[in-house]
């Protein structure tokens, strides 16, 4: 895995990943909607993913289907982002209609935080490695506090 180096592959990199985070309290809305409309935050996550699946799979054919050679040998804890991401969805479709979207999704910003530090400090899973130095520490405190001030106690 490669770090953008270049700075304008760095602000475009940047300017994607704010425009997902844009989408995480949508989809948090809009999910938590479907699983309040059909009472079952279960189904309104199955219905989610169906729809994704369908979109993910068009995408993937117009990208181009990797060879078959190139699905064997993953390591197998590859494939739990996929349970990370449907815990993510059914979590937030249960919780966001009790304690509301804002809050539900600045305590997933507050585990991000932390689990982000961790896997860059350890270079998790391949990922590019940066140490926890008492200048980030002292930043993820300092959103974390923001975290917290920007919740809406329940």
């Amino acid at each position: 895995m490669k770090l953008a180096s270049d700075h304008a592959g760095f602000l475009l990199a940047a300017f994607v990943m704010f425009v997902a985070g844009l989408g995480i309290p949508m989809t948090a809305t809009l999910s938590s909607g479907l699983g309040r409309h059909l009472a079952s935050p279960a189904m309104a996550t199955f219905i989610l993913y169906v729809v994704g699946l369908f979109l993910s799979g068009a995408i993937a054919l117009a990208a181009g289907v990797p060879s078959a050679e190139k699905f064997t040998g993953i390591p197998p804890q590859f494939w739990f982002g996929a349970i990370f991401v449907v815990f993510y969805v059914l979590t937030v479709s249960w919780a966001a209609p009790r304690i509301g979207v804002g809050n539900s999704i600045f305590f997933v910003l507050l585990g991000q935080l932390i689990a982000a530090a961790l896997i860059d400090h350890y270079g998790v899973w391949g990922a590019v490695q940066s140490s926890i130095t008492g200048k980030r520490i002292a930043g993820i405190v300092l959103m974390a506090i923001g975290v917290y001030l920007a919740r809406k106690p329940a």
